[in-house]
């Protein structure tokens, strides 16, 4: 199966919580850890990745909505 990343992003929990926010909408999406870390306090790098055909509807979902957007 084929993946493409969709986020970024310094901490893990953030991505875990992206990924199981698409898994709720029926949208398979894995996290993949980058990096490592000596210190136990510091969140570790991740990336979300989803199957290609839903790269649009991810990043849709996890888009701020547009009054947040405008008001920013």
């Amino acid at each position: 199966m084929t993946w493409t990343t969709i986020r970024t992003t310094d901490h893990h929990w953030e991505a875990e919580l992206m990924q199981q926010m698409l898994t709720a909408q029926g949208i398979p999406a894995r996290v993949i850890a980058q990096g490592s870390t000596s210190y136990p306090s510091c969140g570790l790098s991740a990336v979300l990745q989803v199957r290609p055909q839903d790269q649009w509807t991810a990043l849709l979902l996890l888009s701020p909505m547009e009054d947040e957007v405008q008001e920013a």
